[in-house]
């Protein structure tokens, strides 16, 4: 028998999001949007499990719902969420009956598995607070660090989930636009979890590492002796992904002949392999991400209009992590939380200076550069808090430069070596980063530039870790 529960929250698009998100895990969900309601909707119904905000914005906060549901049904397991992490408001909703707390920013996994756990273990709440402080919290037990799905509090952060909420469920088309690491692909697996086809597969595909010749093996597959070197047959990202989301990165990159026929297979829904004569019908969402703008591209030639408006059902813009500075401390606790985990590490947190950096720095690499500059520090941190002195030169110095300095490059309190391989590798690397700047990140118009050929640049910009991380989506 499913398990109901209640959310209650002022906040209507968290209730929107988390509410779709229980829901797609076999939950029966309802919501109220404040204190009042929601304690009318609990006595009104049958509910397993209430989450209530514990700042409610009105005269009775999370603790005046959880004893007034207490007192009218004792045995309801009911969950806290707050926004401050504040030991004290912990410890007294819990010794006054609740099971647990969560703090914002709130990751849905990590709903998941303390909702799972309560419902698992109802009798093993703590009731004391020397008790409650000898316990490991649930939340950091079953913390599911696989996931990157995490919902920030700025206005702009609101309005993009408030967005996703609302779309995720249709079979609407998607193009998601933003800044290289403003985490494009990590979206669009938010929408497909969040969506009727959660459970099939999810399939990337960015359409910048590929030539021409293999775009269409890639998306379409291939029969056996349908080219030289197609020596079995092949399954493309169309039939992996059927039944559930195809996500294509860069897909302004598509030369006009493969945007032809991936035309022809989102109107009728049906393809062949290259080489093959049996025609295939296809069930896929499609998702489609770029940092350049689509209708530039079709008003100038590069892009067909007409799979442009296919793809333009719904747009989203990611806003770039500037934008979000609000988000910027949630974000440091998260990548921490992960990377120690990643290095078997117990790093606690930041010292003063460094979180002022933070704040202050403009991450042109946005969240992939904000992660790996995380890892960076933990890596190098032997302290409990994390130091300026662990910190890359362009945040400490305040440079506003696209990509972090690779290591070897960093001023360290080593003095940097100088000899000529040094300096010309130096000198590749501020070139390269030069011209993927000027073009937006474009691989295939950077090495145009750079006079080499694709392959070559993909191989040197491997040779820099620091550039692939910021590059990557």
């Amino acid at each position: 028998m499913k398990k109901s529960v209640l959310i209650i929250d002022d906040d209507v698009d968290m209730c929107a999001l988390l509410s779709r998100f229980l829901g797609k895990h076999g939950y029966l969900v309802d919501t109220a949007h404040s204190s009042n309601k929601g304690i009318e909707k609990f006595k009104a119904g049958n509910f397993d499990v209430v989450i209530s905000d514990f700042r409610l914005g009105e005269k009775k906060d999370g603790k005046d719902v959880l004893l007034e549901i207490k007192q009218h049904r004792p045995g309801t397991i009911v969950l806290i969420i707050t926004g401050y992490s504040d030991i004290k408001i912990a410890v007294d909703v819990i010794k006054s009956g609740a099971y647990d707390y969560i703090t914002k920013p709130l990751v849905p996994d990590e709903v998941l598995s303390v909702l799972t756990a309560a419902l698992n273990h109802s009798d093993n709440c703590p009731t004391t607070e020397q008790e409650y402080l000898s316990t490991p919290k649930t939340i950091k037990k079953h913390k599911s660090f696989n996931s990157e799905f995490l919902v920030g509090q700025s206005l702009s952060t609101k309005e993009l989930y408030g967005q996703i909420a609302m779309v995720a469920p249709t079979n609407y088309s998607i193009i998601l636009y933003g800044e290289s690491g403003t985490g494009k692909e990590v979206i669009a697996k938010t929408i497909h979890e969040l969506s009727n086809r959660k459970g099939k597969p999810f399939i990337a595909m960015d359409c910048g590492t590929l030539s021409n010749e293999l775009s269409g093996s890639e998306l379409f597959g291939h029969v056996k002796g349908a080219f030289t070197g197609a020596i079995n047959d092949k399954e493309g990202h169309f039939e992996l992904a059927n039944g559930g989301t195809l996500f294509l990165d860069e897909v302004a990159n598509l030369s006009s002949e493969i945007q032809a026929s991936l035309l022809r297979v989102i109107q009728e829904r049906k393809f062949k392999r290259i080489g093959g004569t049996k025609e295939m019908e296809v069930d896929v969402r499609i998702i489609v991400a770029t940092n350049e703008n689509l209708q530039d591209a079709y008003r100038n030639g590069k892009f067909r209009e007409d799979l442009y408006h296919r793809f333009n059902e719904f747009a989203i813009n990611l806003p770039a992590l500037r934008e979000r500075k609000d988000d910027i401390m949630q974000f440091a606790d998260f990548f921490l939380e992960k990377t120690n985990v990643e290095l078997n590490k117990a790093v606690e947190g930041f010292d003063d200076d460094v979180l002022k950096m933070f704040i202050s720095y403009p991450w042109p690499g946005n969240l992939r550069e904000f992660r790996n500059v995380i890892r960076r520090c933990v890596l190098l941190t032997s302290t409990e808090k994390i130091a300026s002195a662990t910190l890359p030169a362009e945040i400490t110095r305040g440079h506003t430069m696209s990509a972090p300095v690779p290591q070897s490059f960093a001023s360290d309190s080593k003095p940097m070596s100088l000899d000529l391989k040094d300096t010309a590798s130096r000198a590749e690397y501020e070139t390269i980063m030069h011209v993927l700047k000027e073009v937006n990140f474009n691989k295939t118009k950077a090495a145009e530039l750079l006079k080499i050929d694709r392959k070559t640049l993909y191989n040197k910009i491997k040779s820099y870790e620091d550039i692939q991380d910021t590059i990557d989506k």
